[in-house]
């Protein structure tokens, strides 16, 4: 086939992709199931792999998800729903609970009651109560904003409208789940792939009359805003629920400590092909609120709750071939290969590897029949290899020593915190040398949650740099249009949208440009953190010139392993050659100051020795919350120095020349409380 022939067949999978997705969003009524479709967008991805002319705007590989339907409106959540962590073994639940224990600073030995509670596999959704009245139902959407799907929501019979009970909170926000059980969805299989998809697309019909036809149930099991609610814990909540009318998972169970959440975790996962509700795990959450709102939230998370997932499907496959990676960090990563089989109504024709001790543990080889394990929305994963299937001839997989890119050495390094050299090896190239590094920057740089340039995906970033239009992420706001024109695949129209998408972000915020940089260790959430204390690029790229890293320790959640990476970008001269260049180019919003009075506003606080029955980082929190800030030296503008066990002498003397207020822990507490 010419490349005419080539391109029509893949714009009619694609228009066919688009139809299936209209089916089944839009219209509720799917044309094929999920094998098939996944089949389908498979077969598109590797035409695109194949002929790099290949590309489209609409394509899987430039798309997320499904748009909003336009048939509701969006709100604000007036609190988040936020997401949880994930537990997969003993190890995670007891580092949990370690966690825990460290910053509420307890001995090893306290006891933690835990609600433990099913997951649905289901759709979440909030509802809004007013003086008894259920006022809205959103999405969640986002987990900041979701769309009102409020007359869909009021067709659900297990959802209580009107609620009269006295001791009904005036106002609230119930937190659930809704969703379809296995035996109601027999007679729907042939429509959707899954309960879960039947949930959601009943959930989002134009027409409430389609959504009242469908059996969706609703099982309540947190909350949101409230104004009014008289309850001490998750146990007390859950009863209250039922009180009122609600229905809540009939499995839920109080527990105390890790040991008890496995036995608990074990006696579930049995019962799991028994429950008429399809579940992936279960929820755990400390059962006192008052415990649970100490604790707080990190990043999207709460520190409180975490989920404990179950084994996952499995399947049987070929490992067709081993590819190594190269992620913008430099890391080296192995793909299995493997024939494409499908495990859990998904099409698996990759697999990670995770890195090379992983691969010799496993003693994994190409030609290897292999047993595929896939976890919920976790990349599947090699789990063992049929030793009884293997040929005789197959020879061991040797990792590369030296970057399979740009031809620099790889090595292990030595991780500060566990006193042991890493797993991952890495390609020792700074900045920009190396290829795959440089192309995985640039794809960072303009996706989602960095500057998200609509239109300019990682097909067409692959390609610019190929084409040598792109070196360097300031060589995107001198793209030369009229030579991107003449490209095949580009009209007018659609140069002009570039160049508008490009140029619509040249105003941006300094954490959004922090995060797009792809500093090792700075997350989007350490990137906030990061621009508040900084509070404009300036003072942030200054940094280069002062050298005061352990600044950054003064941040809660910022530590040594980020302050180091920090080090890294700015002892690289290309590095601040970018930062330059695009401190010039772009319009960069400095971090406004929080309007509201905190009860420690303009003050400093310092800490010093071991403080009893709270941490430092609990503290710091608090003075934080307080609009307060923590510093790491003593000088004049230092207001109160917090005094534990075993403090540091030079720091007490230091305080103590400048006339500067000591507190111990309790007066520190009694000082917090005096300003409430």
């Amino acid at each position: 086939m010419d490349k005419k022939e080539i391109k029509e067949q893949y714009l009619k999978k694609i228009n066919l992709v688009n139809k299936y997705n209209k089916y089944y969003y839009d219209n509720n009524k799917p044309l094929v199931n999920d094998k098939v479709y996944d089949e389908l967008k498979n077969n598109i991805l590797l035409l695109e792999k194949k002929y790099s002319f290949l590309k489209s705007k609409q394509s899987p590989s430039e798309t997320v998800g499904y748009k909003p339907s336009k048939s509701f409106k969006k709100a604000l959540h007036r609190v988040p729903m936020l997401s949880l962590a994930n537990a997969f073994s003993e190890e995670d639940l007891l580092n949990f609970e370690k966690r825990i224990i460290n910053f509420i600073s307890e001995k090893s030995n306290f006891k933690i009651s835990y609600s433990a509670e099913p997951k649905i596999d289901g759709i979440s959704a909030s509802l809004t109560y007013k003086d008894g009245n259920l006022i809205k139902g959103l999405s969640r959407g986002d987990g900041k904003e979701g769309e009102d799907i409020t007359a869909n929501i009021l067709t659900i019979k297990d959802i209580p409208k009107k609620i009269l009970k006295k001791n009904f909170p005036e106002e609230i926000d119930i937190r659930g789940e809704v969703f379809i059980q296995n035996s109601d969805f027999q007679v729907l299989k042939e429509k959707f792939a899954n309960p879960r998809n039947a949930a959601s697309g009943s959930l989002r019909q134009k027409n409430p009359d389609d959504t009242s036809k469908i059996p969706l149930k609703f099982i309540a099991y947190t909350f949101g805003y409230e104004q009014g609610l008289k309850v001490e814990n998750q146990s007390k909540y859950l009863e209250k629920l039922n009180e009122w009318g609600f229905k809540t998972n009939p499995l839920n169970k109080l527990v105390t400590g890790v040991k008890d959440l496995l036995t608990n975790y074990s006696e579930i996962e049995k019962k799991r092909s028994e429950i008429d509700f399809d579940i992936d795990g279960i929820v755990y959450k400390i059962d006192d609120f008052k415990l649970q709102k100490r604790l707080g939230n990190v990043a999207n998370a709460p520190r409180w709750a975490i989920a404990h997932k179950f084994s996952s499907n499995k399947g049987v496959s070929v490992i067709k071939n081993i590819e190594i990676q190269i992620g913008r960090t430099g890391a080296l990563t192995p793909v299995a290969k493997i024939k494409p089989i499908n495990i859990g109504g998904v099409l698996v024709s990759n697999a990670t590897l995770h890195n090379e001790d992983e691969i010799d543990r496993k003693d994994i080889r190409i030609g290897d029949t292999v047993i595929v394990e896939r976890a919920g929305d976790v990349i599947p994963h090699i789990l063992s290899v049929d030793l009884k299937k293997r040929s005789k001839d197959i020879k061991k997989f040797i990792f590369p020593k030296d970057c399979p890119s740009c031809g620099s050495k790889t090595i292990k390094e030595f991780n500060i915190l566990t006193k042991k050299k890493d797993a991952v090896r890495r390609c020792t190239s700074e900045g920009y040398e190396c290829e795959k590094i440089t192309i995985e920057k640039l794809k960072h740089f303009v996706s989602k949650e960095a500057l998200n340039i609509d239109g300019f995906g990682k097909k067409i970033v692959e390609n610019f740099y190929e084409l040598k239009f792109i070196k360097l992420p300031q060589d995107i706001f001198k793209l030369d249009f009229k030579k991107i024109e003449k490209l095949e695949g580009w009209g007018r129209l659609s140069v002009e949208n570039l160049r508008y998408a490009i140029n619509e972000k040249k105003n941006i915020s300094i954490e959004r440009l922090i995060y797009s940089l792809g500093i090792r260790h700075i997350g989007l959430e350490n990137a906030k953190l990061i621009s508040k204390h900084f509070k404009s690029f300036s003072k942030f790229k200054a940094l280069s010139k002062t050298e005061k890293y352990n600044e950054l320790l003064n941040i809660d959640g910022i530590g040594e392993t980020q302050v180091n990476s920090v080090k890294n970008f700015f002892s690289n001269k290309v590095n601040l050659d970018v930062l330059n260049q695009l401190a010039e180019i772009l319009d960069i919003k400095d971090v406004t100051e929080d309007n509201k009075n905190g009860k420690l506003k303009n003050k400093t606080f310092m800490i010093t020795g071991k403080l009893n029955g709270i941490s430092r980082a609990e503290v710091k929190s608090l003075i934080e919350e307080n609009a307060g800030a923590v510093v790491s030296s003593v000088s004049k503008k230092l207001n109160y120095l917090i005094v534990g066990e075993k403090p540091t002498k030079r720091k007490t003397e230091a305080a103590k020349n400048l006339k500067i207020i000591t507190l111990d822990q309790k007066q520190f507490l009694t000082l917090l409380n005096k300003t409430s």
